[in-house]
């Protein structure tokens, strides 16, 4: 399942923390959650308004949230929490406050049973897997498809320039690459059935086999 965004219907229903997150409205949001407003509630989705705020690209209301004692690593119904989407998305901006206000790169998330640095890998946001490795992202986590970060970026890449970064990035930080997938093809052996010849030099002079 893919990530789901609040629609525009959801958008125009919203109240309170909600409504102020997606805004971007830090003076509601702190007048709010200091007469108690509940900082997780959730929309029909398990949507938080931090999670709202992250959809949003709304950083603002992530830092107030955050700083009032909002759960960074809440997972709403598909999932996902709030790095996973920053990382989904691209937003390189957010994840690194997110991560900088101590959410956590660690967590398994969606029905994939994965992790952001997966996500990321997949998609090929080499940026955002560089910023993920660094906050400590596990690296050869495997998910319930039996694919890693590395198996990732080349069944689900396209073998061009971003896959290659994500895939360095990989690389370079030690990613296991013997791991295979259920079939027990490696790595190196996908990326050769693929035609990725890049990729596949790098793998074999990273000594995959």
């Amino acid at each position: 399942m893919a990530q789901v965004a609040p629609t525009a219907a959801e958008v125009a229903r919203y109240a309170g923390l909600h409504r102020a997150a997606h805004r971007g409205d830090v003076k509601a949001i702190l007048a709010l959650t200091a007469a108690g407003a509940a900082l997780n509630a959730t929309d029909g989705h398990g949507r938080t308004p931090l999670h709202v705020a992250t959809f949003a690209r709304r950083r603002d209301s992530i830092q107030a949230l955050a700083q009032a004692g909002a759960d960074l690593g809440r997972l709403e119904n598909d999932r996902y929490d709030a790095v996973t989407i920053a990382a989904v998305a691209d937003d390189e901006e957010t994840l690194g406050l997110l991560l900088s206000l101590g959410a956590s790169a660690k967590q398994v998330t969606s029905r994939y049973d994965g992790t952001a640095l997966i996500a990321a890998a997949h998609l090929g946001h080499d940026g955002v897997v560089r910023q993920l490795i660094r906050a400590g992202a596990p690296l050869d986590h495997v998910n319930n498809l039996h694919w890693t970060a590395v198996i990732e970026a080349i069944v689900l890449g396209d073998g061009g320039p971003r896959h290659q970064a994500t895939l360095k990035a990989l690389i370079d930080a030690g990613a296991n690459l013997q791991l295979a997938d259920r079939e027990g093809r490696t790595p190196l052996q996908l990326a050769r059935s693929r035609g990725y010849a890049a990729m596949a030099e790098m793998l074999e002079q990273a000594g995959a086999r």
